[in-house]
């Protein structure tokens, strides 16, 4: 079963589907990385050589371990269902499709590319919009609903004790309200929350309204958030991590792409918390 067709709670509408690519293209790979997930990569997605002579792949995907269910049931939460629920980055996701906000950003593109992005629907997750998080919690038994679901259904977040927010960078005014209003909220990449937008449903699009800059170059957060901790965004966790409190909930200081699906205590500490 894919996160978005997960069953939640007490609804009476139906998750939108995540293309949550878990196979890549051509010989699978499998790497020796110390992990708690199998890696894997695919001979196909190969890109190119670091300096180190490493291999770079456009994805890392990520199977269960043989013999690893104590450490399992120890950081997920299929034998311990608790009601949390994470929200997939969709407009996030949007945004940094190809042409999108960053065609805009990066000066290759007028407005046209920030005004009714179609949303991406079919586009799957990228390290910007927090896809190892998402493919390590999937596996973990995490449900999920996407912005589009708290943005139509804000209620929707009532239901659940705990709420973690991923790279969910473009919001809504509507979506910011119901994360920032929930008592309880983990928030695990920085850059949350950062720009708003509208999404235009009958259409199937999104427009960059406040943020990031726009419509004014001094604008940076969208909503004038106090708890925005973007400075933190380019912190690849590697130099340490920690959770900080804030008045609904806790941020971690750092970008966890690159640890997630190997830091036992992290993965840990998400499920107790």
């Amino acid at each position: 079963m894919s996160p978005g067709n997960q069953p939640i709670n007490n609804t009476d509408f139906e998750t939108t589907p995540i293309n949550l690519k878990m196979k890549g293209e051509g010989e699978r790979l499998v790497s020796n990385q110390k992990a708690l997930f199998q890696i894997i990569v695919y001979k196909d997605e190969y890109v190119t050589d670091s300096p180190t002579g490493v291999p770079l792949f456009e994805q890392t995907y990520f199977e269960l371990k043989p013999g690893f269910d104590d450490v399992y049931r120890e950081i997920g939460i299929k034998t311990e269902p608790q009601n949390t629920i994470v929200v997939i980055p969709m407009f996030t996701i949007t945004a940094y499709g190809e042409p999108g906000f960053y065609t805009y950003y990066r000066g290759n593109c007028d407005t046209r590319c920030i005004n009714n992005v179609p949303i991406g629907y079919e586009l799957s997750p990228t390290y910007e919009s927090s896809v190892n998080t998402i493919r390590a919690l999937d596996l973990l038994g995490y449900p999920f609903v996407t912005d589009i679901e708290v943005d139509k259904y804000p209620a929707i977040l009532d239901q659940f004790d705990k709420v973690i927010v991923l790279h969910n960078e473009y919001v809504t005014r509507t979506e910011f309200n119901a994360i920032t209003q929930h008592p309880k909220v983990l928030y695990l990449h920085p850059n949350a929350l950062y720009a708003e937008i509208n999404a235009d449903y009958e259409n199937g699009t999104i427009t960059l309204i406040r943020g990031h800059g726009y419509p004014d170059p001094q604008i940076r957060n969208g909503f004038n958030w106090m708890h925005d901790n973007s400075k933190f965004e380019y912190d690849n966790c590697q130099d340490g991590w920690k959770f900080y409190e804030i008045d609904n909930g806790m941020m971690l200081n750092c970008y966890p792409e690159n640890i997630i699906y190997k830091n036992y205590t992290l993965l840990k500490m998400i499920k107790d918390y």
